[in-house]
């Protein structure tokens, strides 16, 4: 299981987020710099040990109207060694952790590992960890439907982005199948004909709302 350390970042998460946030088309534009704040999340672990894998949910309070958006995001001791095309874009910027040193922080979309976590986790392969505590399931992520088991990929994922979420196509010899993170959260019930995972996450007023922050869509 990954550790929660209790300890500072420089530039922290929000700081990050809300340079990275105005770079993307689902990006909801105020006229103004964003102005974030926590909003709910969890956490999967790396089999490997190796990179943070985390589901943020950010909301935006610097417009007329509060705007939540889901960032997956994950955090290598080091860049990614074999960037796709996407992966520039994927880099969010990086940290300076209080107890692991210099953290290089990836929207999850462009880093094989939170991809192939979220597929799991989709799959009934993986148990969603408490955001803030070490060592402890979040029960509050709920899986909905039964995906098809995936064959083995067949080449390298493709990214591509919408102004309502991120579509991640994985190839495979039975046919692609769309991992859909969604970006823009409203509050809404899941399609009983997709699998996907739900995710409690609250307003600034202290409203809990509950909604899908990714979908899987096979094809065969």
């Amino acid at each position: 299981m990954a550790v929660v350390h209790r300890t500072t970042m420089t530039p922290g998460k929000l700081e990050l987020l809300a340079s990275w946030l105005p770079t993307r088309p689902w990006y909801v534009s105020t006229g103004n710099a964003p102005a974030l704040s926590h909003a709910g999340g969890f956490r999967l672990d790396d089999p490997e040990g190796e990179v943070g894998v985390e589901f943020m949910v950010v909301t935006d309070e610097s417009g007329d109207r509060p705007v939540t958006y889901h960032v997956p995001l994950t955090y290598r001791g080091a860049p990614i060694e074999e960037p796709h095309e996407d992966d520039g874009a994927a880099l969010v910027g990086t940290s300076e952790h209080g107890v692991l040193g210099r953290r290089w922080v990836y929207d999850g979309t462009g880093d094989p590992v939170m991809v192939a976590q979220l597929l799991a986790l989709l799959q009934g392969h993986a148990q969603p960890q408490a955001q803030s505590e070490s060592d402890t399931p979040d029960r509050s992520v709920v899986r909905h439907g039964a995906a098809r088991p995936l064959s083995s990929p067949t080449g390298p994922s493709t990214v591509a982005e919408t102004p309502e979420g991120t579509a991640v196509t994985i190839p495979t010899d039975t046919g692609p199948s769309t991992l859909t993170v969604v970006r823009v959260l409203r509050p809404s019930a899941p399609n009983p004909e997709h699998t996907c995972v739900t995710a409690p996450w609250r307003l600034p007023d202290g409203t809990e709302h509950r909604t899908p922050l990714a979908t899987l869509r096979t094809e065969s």
